[in-house]
């Protein structure tokens, strides 16, 4: 996986969290104790990532110490935002270390759990030759919310319906993707664009390939998403050592906020 490098989307503000964000960013809320954050750090470590770049803004000094730890030492990096770029701005603004390599673009809020080795295996070797970007998808029961993919019979996504009234269909776009260096270097010529799912992917449509994550996948921007996930099963971390970040995280007033917001 030397190829591929990740970049963690964590800068977001949480408004839909509060009262929750208020002292906690969205990337480091809990499920089952662990932050969100490092149950995706833990993913890319077990596929053999070696390289990624997390971008922080709200409550960012939290999240610097957090990937500060030993853990993170060597392979993980945090690029602070004075303002919020927009998730195509983030990548256009770090283009330069994605330079010939394949980007794996994360939503660092969404709670997947999932074969992501095999996610990168299709996009790297088994994607139909035409495209350029594989999204990961996902079965949605709340269609309306999402935004909404048609696909041919190769999979290849033709059409793209964001957070429409009459949606087309429940394969939703799970906000992960993987995008080859053609796609990176569109969105680092393009001044103007700021915004991912609007802006980039219509500028595709016939050059996506999809990948359906028929396991777990929730945008946990809201509390009930969130309480939802602390039933969830998921694997053990790649780091059960309880290290002074962790020590310090267990004692944070969140998770009293969150076993309160349980009982009600």
């Amino acid at each position: 996986m030397s190829n591929v490098r990740a970049l963690l989307l964590a800068a977001g503000l949480g408004t839909r969290l509060r009262p929750l964000t208020e002292d906690c960013p969205k990337c480091l809320m809990p499920i089952g104790g662990i932050p969100i954050l490092e149950h995706w750090l833990c993913n890319l470590h077990r596929c053999g990532i070696s390289s990624v770049l997390v971008n922080s803004h709200h409550h960012r000094e939290m999240v610097a110490s957090f990937l500060l730890r030993e853990r993170f030492s060597n392979w993980v990096s945090n690029v602070i935002e004075g303002e919020l770029l927009g998730t195509a701005g983030t990548l256009r603004t770090n283009a330069d270390k994605f330079l010939n390599k394949t980007a794996f673009l994360i939503h660092a809020d969404n709670w997947c759990q999932c074969d992501f080795r095999d996610f990168l295996d299709f996009h790297l070797y088994r994607r139909p030759g035409s495209t350029v970007m594989t999204m990961m998808t996902f079965r949605s029961v709340a269609p309306e919310s999402c935004g909404i993919v048609e696909t041919d019979n190769n999979g290849v996504v033709e059409g793209f319906y964001e957070k429409v009234d009459e949606p087309h269909g429940n394969l939703a776009n799970g906000a992960v993707y993987l995008l080859e260096p053609e796609v990176t270097n569109w969105i680092a010529c393009k001044a103007d664009v700021a915004d991912f799912s609007t802006e980039v992917i219509p500028e595709f449509l016939g050059r996506i390939a999809s990948w359906e994550n028929t396991g777990i996948h929730r945008d946990i921007g809201t509390v009930e998403s969130l309480l939802d996930a602390q039933h969830d099963p998921y694997p053990k971390v790649c780091w059960p050592d309880m290290d002074p970040w962790m020590c310090n995280y267990l004692k944070h007033p969140i998770h009293n906020s969150l076993s309160e917001a349980m009982t009600v």
